[in-house]
């Protein structure tokens, strides 16, 4: 049986002519969750985030459907009211007193991250792979070393504030600033996991589980292990091939061995590396720890899932996004050459893609 998975998607609602997050996630919220699209709409930390949620899907063109299927009910609704909807990292200019979502969950995590609240207008792209959890420790453990090479795949987010930071995933700078971040730690067994996070409750903004920020954790709401670094996409397809990567790398750690004796500690390093360059230039080899080009990592990604490949449709789709000479970012850089209008035509359009 194939492994099942889902996906999770946040996307920013914008004023089309300063492409500035717009508090309007209420109205999207009261207009699409109406039962209409398969799987789950709902609010996100900011009142200018719409998160959607697949249902679980068991193959890849099952969740293409349903991503595109909100897609474009978002972008429609979005047309109709006078915003862009976009699926990037972080909003082109920034909104200096961002509004907080509703609730007492969000609240507390606000009151407690302080001046942090503001600046978290940014957007990620989540997926869950079906797993039990000593298979999930041991996808844990063994893909550490590919979570860099995932961001700089799906980095997304160039802009800051009405610039261009030089980043590729200016979201994942954002992130390392909050209690927990990066790559998560070497776990002997699922008590060893347990223990950790039962350990780190209460210290800072981890309120509770669900308040861990690292790039992998196994959820403590489904039976799944969640990798959570990638950046929002601008457009379905990204999305799902990224899924696909990723529900594949989970499949072949189940018969990984015990994890290392020891930690790497370079492999939050490669993270802000990745961050900064994306695949434009070299990456850390998740087999060797050393700089390579990112050609070369490329491909031993392809050559590491190739055996978890469900058919010709998942691996044209993944070899598509590797054999990629741009990510999001460099899409969204060569469109802000023409200016605002044009940046703001490329969210619409790949939206609904």
């Amino acid at each position: 049986m194939d492994t099942t998975f889902g996906i999770e998607e946040e996307f920013m609602l914008l004023d089309p002519g300063t492409l500035t997050p717009v508090g309007r996630a209420a109205e999207a919220l009261a207009a699409l969750d109406d039962g209409r699209s398969p799987g789950t709409v709902s609010r996100e930390f900011l009142c200018s985030q719409v998160e959607y949620s697949t249902p679980v899907c068991s193959t890849m063109g099952e969740a293409h459907e349903a991503l595109r299927s909100f897609r474009r009910r978002l972008g429609h609704w979005a047309d109709g009211a006078g915003v862009v909807a976009a699926g990037s990292g972080t909003p082109f200019g920034r909104d200096p007193s961002a509004s907080v979502s509703p609730g007492q969950r969000y609240a507390d995590i606000a009151s407690e991250a302080a001046a942090l609240t503001d600046d978290h207008q940014i957007n990620g792209l989540h997926v869950h792979v079906a797993t039990d959890r000593d298979s999930g420790v041991r996808a844990s453990n063994a893909l550490r070393g590919w979570l860099p090479v995932l961001l700089g795949l799906s980095g997304n987010s160039p802009f800051w504030d009405g610039r261009d930071t030089g980043y590729d995933s200016w979201r994942a700078v954002h992130s390392r600033r909050w209690t927990t971040y990066g790559i998560p730690p070497v776990f002997r067994d699922p008590d060893d996991y347990d223990e950790t996070v039962a350990a780190l409750v209460g210290i800072g903004a981890t309120s509770d589980p669900r308040g861990l920020s690292w790039n992998l954790r196994l959820s403590s709401v489904f039976p799944t292990v969640e990798v959570r670094v990638c950046d929002a996409q601008l457009d379905a397809a990204s999305s799902v091939a990224l899924a696909v990567v990723i529900r594949a790398l989970v499949d072949s750690a189940r018969t990984a061995g015990p994890a290392p004796a020891e930690e790497r500690a370079l492999w939050d390093a490669a993270l802000w590396h990745a961050a900064r360059h994306g695949v434009s230039a070299d990456l850390v080899h998740p087999c060797t720890g050393a700089l390579a080009p990112a050609a070369e990592v490329l491909s031993a990604l392809r050559d590491r899932i190739r055996p978890h490949l469900h058919g010709d449709d998942e691996a044209r789709a993944v070899d598509a996004l590797l054999a990629r000479s741009q990510n999001g970012a460099a899409r969204q850089r060569d469109a802000c050459r023409a200016g605002l209008p044009a940046l703001a035509r490329l969210y619409r359009e790949r939206l609904v893609r």
